[in-house]
């Protein structure tokens, strides 16, 4: 018998009734599983209360530790804990949600991603589940059983016209990155000159006053021409207009940004700032960006924005960068989704697209749609275990009801869904994949050739 010390993770901006079910599920198998369980039995809210609840583990000294993944949250307090258990095993265990249509109510598996992503960063293994709170695989978890394996990318030798056309379009280009990544994002941190000497991508560091100070000043005239291009939404007329007003002069707020500095994707602190300080979100102006070309990556996700780049520049095609939420081994699917932000290109023709609000923020204007059926590619530029590498996936977007508010798509990899989430575990992927419409691997394999760095298909 183990002693196995817990710290329940979780955020109040999601479902706390349904999280607090789920924890008290995990915590039945757990106690069922005849290890000695020792931690917080409630649901860790903020950094104070579970940098106590790491204190008060630590002088128990348990043989290993478990982070239970209930809600999504960022890596800082998964960070915090290797630090403070050096020499102590660790395990995550996420659980899923079932996909009804209605709001992401925990978002767990992207909680799994960061910290993934973030342990890895910090050379600390790790075993993993992702499972329910009856999961029979709890058992080999609390063995020390599951452990996060490590994949290594390989280099490519590949080059072609189309590929070096590609490479040789980033050569010169410009970010504007608004606002720096959050605590806890260590997904979303880049190297400028490291970025400058491998792409020839230029990041300018904006503030998010300078955005909210321009769409505060946005001309009517102007604010007018996006709210027509908004006008095509059903249910425009019923979210907030005050709110709806403030978001669509975000749009005009980045289009002035962009002419005045010659940024070609922008990276942006999209919360909670815009609805905390400005009052209206970013992510229906960041649907008509990427519909118009111009990459948007939230959380100013530089290296995000990058693949957006790079992927649309071999798609010749709009690009949307998503999460993966969840894996359904059973249906042998997966889920990509973001708050309400895809090009309206990718809404499934036979679905209207809709106006609507943020699901924890409450505020407009987000799209919401499914996506359309069809072949697609996935593409991230890559800084897992510390290493650049070009990750590239494939599959087929299925027609299904939505899986999840704002926009959605189920996925059928090319790899079974069991394949496909060990490889995102092992392979340390960052939260945020680039995806476009079109079997675009080749073209990809051959553009890391060209920029000279290894590649890891999954």
């Amino acid at each position: 018998m183990a002693k196995i010390g817990i710290l329940p993770l979780g955020r109040p901006t999601f479902d706390v009734p349904f999280a607090e079910e789920m924890l008290a599920g995990m915590l039945a198998n757990l106690d069922a599983s005849g290890h000695e369980i020792i931690g917080p039995r409630g649901l860790l809210f903020d950094a104070d209360a579970t940098l106590t609840a790491i204190g008060t583990l630590k002088a128990a000294s348990p043989d290993r530790v478990l982070f239970l993944q209930v809600t999504f949250t960022d890596a800082s307090m998964a960070v915090e804990a290797a630090n403070a258990f050096p020499d102590t095993p660790l395990a995550i265990w996420a659980v899923p949600e079932p996909r009804l249509g209605g709001r992401l109510r925990l978002n767990a598996f992207c909680g799994l991603n960061l910290a993934s992503h973030a342990l890895g960063l910090n050379h600390r293994s790790f075993g993993w589940l992702y499972g329910p709170p009856d999961s029979a695989e709890l058992a080999a978890l609390l063995d020390g059983g599951r452990m996060a394996g490590r994949l290594d990318p390989v280099k490519t030798e590949a080059r072609s016209a189309a590929a070096d056309a590609a490479i040789a379009r980033l050569d010169g280009r410009r970010i504007g990155r608004i606002g720096e990544h959050p605590i806890g994002f260590d997904t979303c941190a880049y190297d400028g000159p490291d970025l400058k000497s491998l792409t020839g991508i230029t990041v300018d560091a904006l503030s998010l006053e300078q955005l909210f100070d321009t769409a505060r000043a946005a001309d009517g005239t102007a604010v007018a021409r996006v709210r027509d291009q908004a006008a095509t939404l059903d249910g425009i007329e019923d979210v907030n207009q005050d709110e709806l007003d403030k978001s669509l002069r975000l749009k005009v707020a980045l289009d002035t940004i962009r002419a005045d500095g010659g940024y070609d994707a922008f990276a942006i602190r999209c919360w909670p700032e815009t609805f905390t300080e400005y009052g209206g979100a970013v992510c229906g102006p960041v649907a008509m960006l990427g519909e118009a070309r111009v990459p948007c990556a939230c959380e100013a996700d530089v290296y995000g924005a990058v693949s957006q780049m790079m992927l649309q520049n071999a798609a010749e095609a709009p690009v949307f960068l998503v999460d993966l939420v969840d894996m359904d081994l059973g249906d042998d699917t997966g889920v990509v989704w973001h708050c309400g932000q895809a090009p309206i290109s990718m809404r499934d023709p036979d679905i209207p697209a809709e106006a609507t609000i943020h699901t924890n923020r409450k505020m407009p204007l987000l799209y919401e749609f499914p996506l359309k059926p069809g072949r697609v590619t996935f593409l991230r530029l890559s800084q897992a275990h510390g290493q650049v590498r070009l990750v590239i996936s494939g599959g087929e977007m299925l027609k299904r009801d939505m899986a999840f508010t704002g926009t959605s798509g189920v996925v059928r990899f090319d790899r079974d869904a069991g394949r496909t989430l060990q490889d995102v575990i092992d392979s340390g992927l960052e939260h945020h994949m680039a995806l476009a419409y079109g079997d675009h691997r080749d073209t990809l394999r051959a553009m890391a050739g060209a920029l000279n760095i290894p590649v890891l298909e999954i």
